[in-house]
């Protein structure tokens, strides 16, 4: 008796037995994240030789001190898009935050105090993205553009087209401040904390390790033992607390809280996130990519900068950019199938049984 099994490839973005034959060091090195970071140096070190003032300290400082928020929000966006998820109400986030410490400090509230309850609006703003889309079931992408609208209209509202502008003298300076004669920023400390703290969270813990399961099925992952309503609401309350912290610094940073600070910052942060190996449909990504691709995007928009090039084509060259990203990895995922499966066909297999 003779029976056909038809065996189609498995979608290139789940790792199979065969993905580990290879050496240790070709996993490590030849994947998307270390082709981004090759990127950053070859960009780095052309734009050092060609534009005048780009290997100066204060370069880096202010390079630095623009990426902050971006990298910050990345953090917690990176494992939201794992799970198959985004949050399109970052910025709006930020600005809010901006908001809630500036009027509650000029309304006579100490600094510390205020930015304590801009840090609980972030979370709360997270928590209702977190029960809209765990809880009610509606799609991330809806719900964060609804969203978005309204912590930016309650910033705007708050503040109407007027700003605060006095804050602390002490903590304006903090934000500024650098590491002695490096030209490093001081902020660069709390940023490398929390890139630890989610680090480990995302690549070494059970908890990481469900986030990826989420992203490749959550069926299957909730089958497994995963709590796929808990771990996404978890990661929305992290996105509104640290995109809050964010908006705090942002004030500080600026010296300035507005309605309409940050604007447009959520398309940066994802298409940084994007441009470091994160896949649009969840289950792959990691954060040194991630922080590569943010690093890359705003050496880029520095270099263009003192090159006297327009912020609109600033914004053009990024975009072509993550348009190459996205379209490079889905020609690769396509490479890697026509590979697996000759002729582009599913592969037959023939076997008899007695």
């Amino acid at each position: 008796m003779s029976s056909i099994t038809q065996t189609t490839p498995a979608p290139a973005s789940v790792r199979q037995y065969r993905d580990y034959d290879q050496p240790l060091w070709k996993r490590l090195l030849l994947t998307r994240e270390m082709a981004i970071i090759a990127l950053l140096i070859v960009v780095v070190i052309i734009a050092s030789m060609t534009i005048r003032g780009f290997g100066q300290p204060i370069t880096l400082t202010y390079l630095i001190l623009d990426v902050t928020p971006i990298l910050l929000i990345a953090l917690p966006m990176t494992l939201i898009m794992i799970t198959g998820e985004i949050d399109l109400s970052v910025a709006s986030v930020v600005g809010l935050s901006s908001v809630v410490t500036g009027v509650l400090t000029h309304g006579g509230m100490p600094f510390e105090i205020a930015a304590l309850i801009a840090l609980l609006v972030g979370g709360i703003g997270g928590a209702i993205n977190g029960f809209l889309v765990t809880v009610v079931g509606l799609p991330s992408l809806a719900v964060t553009i609804g969203t978005l609208a309204l912590f930016r209209g309650l910033a705007v509202g708050l503040l109407g087209t007027t700003a605060v502008t006095d804050f602390p003298e002490f903590w304006t300076d903090l934000a500024k401040a650098k590491l002695g004669t490096t030209g490093v920023p001081l902020v660069i400390i709390p940023f490398l904390v929390l890139l630890v703290i989610f680090a480990v969270l995302l690549h070494f813990t059970p908890f990481g390790r469900g986030i990826y399961a989420i992203g490749l099925s959550k069926e299957t992952a909730a089958f497994s033992g995963v709590d796929v309503g808990r771990t996404k609401f978890i990661l929305f309350v992290l996105a509104g607390l640290v995109s809050a912290l964010a908006g705090i610094y942002y004030t500080l940073r600026f010296g300035s809280a507005r309605g309409d600070n940050a604007t447009g910052m959520e398309l940066q942060v994802i298409a940084a996130v994007v441009l470091g190996g994160v896949s649009v449909f969840g289950g792959r990504g990691a954060l040194h990519g991630v922080i590569a691709g943010v690093l890359l995007i705003g050496v880029l928009a520095s270099a263009l900068r003192l090159a006297n090039v327009t912020s609109d084509v600033i914004n053009i060259i990024t975009g072509v950019l993550l348009v190459i990203s996205v379209v490079s990895s889905s020609f690769l995922a396509w490479l890697r199938t026509r590979r697996r499966a000759p002729g582009g066909k599913p592969r037959v297999e023939v076997s008899t049984a007695g």
